[in-house]
């Protein structure tokens, strides 16, 4: 099948790596539907893409089963099978010691980070397990916080070491269905979740350091190139990475 007749879906669309990705996918000749919480940055990203032909925005909660059902219950509606995942929506809260972590802020992100990506990659891997032909690719963001955390980290490091395991898991159970599952790993891409990377962020010696910063657009064609491999071959894991940010070595 051609990338043209590909049906691509990218959640957490409306901003930074989703909405990069999501354009690129569409440059590329995808057909995307974009999902998140809130419906105007869907349109938005949609929009700048102008190519209303072969895009749909689809609010939706990752964090809620019945939205998640209800989301792929209108892909299916819609075009009948889905090819391509990028399972990108993901939060954090503010950076805080693990003893001031509350359970509250703990869920929050557990819910929408780990459970988020369950309940999408789960949804699709079922679609794809069904369809005809058989198959597709799931790509999940990982983030290098799924390799190594930074201080006052706890939540979304760990729900981020939770989706590396999750990735491994499908790519295993995914085989006997030509479902190929991989992960990507974003390190300092400058988006608005990123922005403050520039000013200065905690380091490991408890300073406060600005680091380097990528364009979030090489990240989006990162992604299309995952996308567009057949699926007999996969990318399992992917880093990449503002070259001179304090992540290779000791810091």
């Amino acid at each position: 099948m051609s990338k043209e007749g590909k049906i691509t879906l990218v959640t957490g669309g409306g901003s930074g790596v989703g909405r990069s990705a999501a354009q690129a996918l569409i440059k590329a000749g995808y057909t995307v539907i974009v999902t998140g919480r809130r419906a105007d940055p869907l349109y938005e990203t949609l929009e700048l893409a102008n190519t209303p032909d072969r895009t749909l925005a689809v609010p939706a909660d990752v964090g809620d089963p019945d939205s998640v059902a209800a989301l792929f219950a209108k892909i299916k509606e819609t075009y009948g099978r889905l090819d391509v995942v990028f399972n990108n929506a993901g939060i954090n809260v503010p950076s805080m010691t693990f003893g001031d972590l509350t359970f509250d802020q703990w869920k929050s992100v557990v819910d929408v980070n780990l459970s988020g990506v369950f309940l999408t990659a789960h949804a699709a891997f079922n679609m794809m397990r069904e369809q005809s032909p058989q198959g597709g690719r799931i790509i999940n963001n990982g983030s290098i916080s799924a390799h190594t955390p930074r201080p006052g980290s706890a939540p979304y490091t760990s729900t981020k070491h939770g989706v590396s395991g999750l990735t491994k898991t499908i790519a295993l159970d995914g085989r006997q269905f030509n479902i190929a599952c991989g992960q990507i790993d974003i390190g300092n891409a400058l988006t608005p979740m990123a922005a403050r990377m520039v000013d200065g962020v905690p380091q490991a010696d408890l300073t406060i350091k600005p680091e380097p910063v990528m364009d979030v657009d090489h990240v989006g064609n990162t992604v299309v190139h995952m996308a567009g491999l057949p699926l007999d071959a996969n990318i399992l894991n992917m880093t990449i990475m503002a070259t001179n940010m304090p992540f290779v070595g000791r810091g």
